[in-house]
Parts: C-alpha cells; sequence; structure tokens
C-alpha cells in the first residue's frame, strides 16, 4: 500500500485532501499566504478540522506566467519557519513543494515526511542524492526541460516514468511515490523554469489530462492539483483567483470520478464535502 508520511493513499482508501499553505507573498491566489505564525497557525488547525490529511508548504511561487524565482536561502527560510509552527500546532504529515535539493534536504532535517517535486526530479540533479540518503515520501510531477509536442496523454505518461525509473535505479519503494500530470504547468511561453514547453493549448491539455487520469496512472496513486488555477479561469471567464471557488470544485469532482486519489486543494472544507457527497451519489466509487 502505498503512504504519503503515514497516511495510505490509493487503492480501497478514501480520497485524501492536500491542504495548500503558501508562504510566498508572491504567489498567484492572495488568500493563500500566510507568512506570520499567527497566520499560520490558525490556518493549520482550520485545515485540519476541516478534513486535511496533509500540509503542503510552498516557499516559492512556480506559476508559469510569473516572474517568482528567489534565492533558494529565502526559500528555505520561509519553509522552516512554517515547518517549526506546524509541529507546534498539528500531527498531520508535511509536503515541501520544492524542485531544489538543498531546500528538500534541509527540510527533511527539520521533519518533513514528503517532498512534491513538480518537475519530478529533473530541475535539480541533485534531489536524487538527498531522495536516497532520506527516503521520504514522494509527489512526481510530470516535467520536460525540453519543449515536447504530441499527444499530451502520451507524454505525461512518458515524463512520469522517466522519473519513476530514475527512483527504480536507486531502489526506492514504489510504495512510497504519487504521480502527479502537472495541471498548469505545460504552457507554450512562461516567465519561469518550473514549466513545460508545449506546441499544443494548454488548456486544452489540461482537460485532456484531467480527462484521462485513469491512463495516467500507471498503477500510482495520482494527485491533482487544480485549485484556483488558470485553466479554470479561461473555460469561466474569470481572471480573479477568488471567482474560481465553484469552478475549481467542480474540476476536483470530476477528477476524483476520473481517479485521482488526493485532491491539493485551497478549499479544504468545500472540498471535502464536495467529494463527500459526489462519493455517496455515485455507484462504485471509492469512499461507499
Amino acid at each position: 500500500m502505498t503512504r504519503l508520511g503515514n497516511i495510505g493513499v490509493g487503492g480501497k482508501n478514501p480520497v485524501r485532501i492536500m491542504g495548500i499553505l503558501n508562504t510566498s507573498p508572491e504567489s498567484f491566489y492572495k488568500k493563500s499566504i500566510k507568512t506570520t505564525k499567527q497566520n499560520i497557525s490558525k490556518s493549520i488547525m482550520k485545515m485540519e478540522i476541516d478534513g486535511a490529511d496533509f500540509i503542503d508548504i510552498g516557499g516559492m511561487s512556480t506559476a508559469p506566467y510569473l516572474s517568482t524565482i528567489i534565492s533558494e536561502k529565502v526559500e528555505l527560510n520561509r519553509i522552516s519557519k512554517a515547518i517549526k509552527i506546524i509541529q507546534n500546532v498539528s500531527n498531520l504529515p508535511i509536503s515541501v513543494d520544492t524542485c531544489r535539493a538543498s531546500v528538500a534536504k534541509s527540510a527533511l532535517d527539520l521533519g518533513a515526511d514528503i517532498i512534491n517535486d513538480i518537475s519530478g526530479l529533473k530541475y535539480d540533479e541533485k534531489m536524487i542524492d538527498v531522495i536516497s540518503k532520506y527516503d521520504p515520501s514522494l509527489i512526481l510531477g510530470a516535467f520536460s526541460i525540453k519543449k515536447i509536442s504530441g499527444n499530451q496523454v502520451v507524454l505525461a505518461k512518458s515524463l512520469l516514468k522517466k522519473s519513476i525509473d530514475t527512483l527504480k535505479k536507486i531502489g526506492f519503494s514504489s510504495n512510497k511515490i504519487v504521480v502527479d500530470p502537472a495541471i498548469g504547468f505545460f504552457r507554450r511561453s512562461g516567465k519561469g523554469p518550473f514549466f513545460t514547453k508545449i506546441n499544443s493549448d494548454w488548456v486544452t491539455r489540461d482537460i485532456q489530462i484531467i480527462q484521462s487520469l485513469n491512463s495516467i496512472k500507471q498503477n500510482y496513486p495520482v494527485l491533482i492539483s487544480v485549485s484556483n488555477k488558470s485553466f479554470i479561469g479561461k473555460l469561466l471567464g474569470k481572471d480573479d483567483p477568488s471567482d474560481r471557488l465553484f469552478g475549481s470544485i467542480a474540476a476536483e469532482i470530476v477528477a476524483v470520478q476520473n481517479g485521482a486519489d488526493i485532491i491539493r486543494t485551497h478549499n479544504i472544507l468545500e472540498t471535502n464535502d464536495a467529494i463527500k457527497v459526489a462519493l455517496k451519489l455515485s455507484k462504485g466509487n471509492k469512499g461507499l
């Protein structure tokens, strides 16, 4: 059975909820940003009450359309502060959203349970050494440094397989791996390094991915993160991320119906309630 931290995921486990804590003031969704001890503590306690199974800390925004690169030192300082605060108020497993080996290492030294690398270990060549030494749970994002073209579902599977194959070479346990097809991170162009360049329409790509999750999983639990993202805005004609709640919930429910095992979201209570009702009304879905 696959576990993220000490929580079983995938298979017959219920759909899990990963709450997002952004400590980066440059993040695209301003309501998710928490930088003070008091705000972080209150946010984490509310996430736990609302039904979060994990907390995912981001110390640097990786939105492709923003110029948000910061130093590793600043990213680490933000994440370290948040980890210590969370550990004082909650026992939920802590995930750290980073592509940088030095940040991952320090976070694991502090007791983080999960590394969420949207580059699938491809951005920083030293990340595999950190993973080999610390043996954390992993979320692998679909990612390519080079521009790609072709069937986006097939490409997502191929990119994820390359990351998994890298882990197999070091004998990493497959029971600690979750895959993420990286909604929002495949674009024609962008301002940061944390996205994959494609020739096709990125909104169409994201729609196809959500429709094809059971194919993309490759026997691994799959995490989906669509909360308040740009493709929701495009579908609804809403530029302000704060106006995308209902669209986000709809996309999350469809993702679950199509095979998602973990939903990473800003909207924990709303998402949790919606998933519970959807599963009760759907024959044959997990959670019944």
